[in-house]
């Protein structure tokens, strides 16, 4: 049974501890420095003991805390689909490395990836935009187009800040990186699987298929 992944969050009463890699609970409190700018939270594990530190700020109005982990410096986002094409891993894996530090950079990056993933799929690798509309028009399921869609924009107004603030949010940033796994396993791995197991068929099946179909 695969073990439960809780990503980390300030504040969070569970989450999967960076050390030790099990879901527990945590315990919080405030860091005493001397530098007032720059409050930090610390989280013990209840299982390891072991503490990770965070950077943290209240939001617009002082009621909500928002922050990221700064120690240690692990990932939280999860390793790429193995039939990422190439040419989108490095940006993907670039994202990966900054997601904890800077949720923003990361968002930028992936959006980036996922323009070039765009084209990969048979876009003209342009306009980000332009492509989806050419996926879709081509039968691109609808919950494909909104992850698309999802990374595209939460990854513009990484750019240009909008009303979606990524730093406040950093599971945000996370979650994007599932929807690109989830693109290129509808997209990429799961035809491949099926193209496999169609060829893997006996001949004279295959030919009956495709005199069906009208392809013979």
């Amino acid at each position: 049974m695969e073990q439960h992944y809780e990503a980390p969050e300030i504040d969070k009463d569970a989450f999967t501890c960076p050390y030790c890699g099990a879901f527990s609970a945590m315990r919080w409190d405030w860091i005493r420095t001397h530098n007032e700018s720059l409050p930090l939270k610390r989280a013990e594990c209840h299982r390891c003991s072991k503490m990770s530190v965070w950077r943290a700020h209240y939001l617009e109005g002082g009621d909500t805390l928002a922050g990221n982990m700064i120690d240690p410096d692990v990932h939280t986002a999860p390793l790429p689909n193995e039939d990422l094409p190439d040419v989108c891993r490095c940006d993907y894996m670039e994202a990966r490395d900054i997601s904890n530090k800077s949720p923003r950079g990361s968002a930028a990056l992936l959006r980036l990836c996922i323009q070039k993933l765009c084209s990969e799929l048979g876009g003209k690798g342009k306009n980000i935009n332009d492509d989806i509309a050419i996926l879709v028009a081509s039968g691109l399921p609808q919950r494909i187009q909104q992850a698309l869609d999802i990374v595209r924009v939460v990854g513009n107004n990484a750019v240009h800040p909008g009303e979606i603030s990524v730093e406040d949010q950093p599971n945000t940033v996370v979650a994007l990186f599932r929807l690109i796994n989830l693109i290129v396993d509808n997209q990429i791995t799961q035809p491949k699987q099926v193209a496999s197991l169609f060829d893997a068929l006996p001949e004279g099946a295959k030919q009956a298929v495709e005199k069906r179909d009208g392809k013979a």
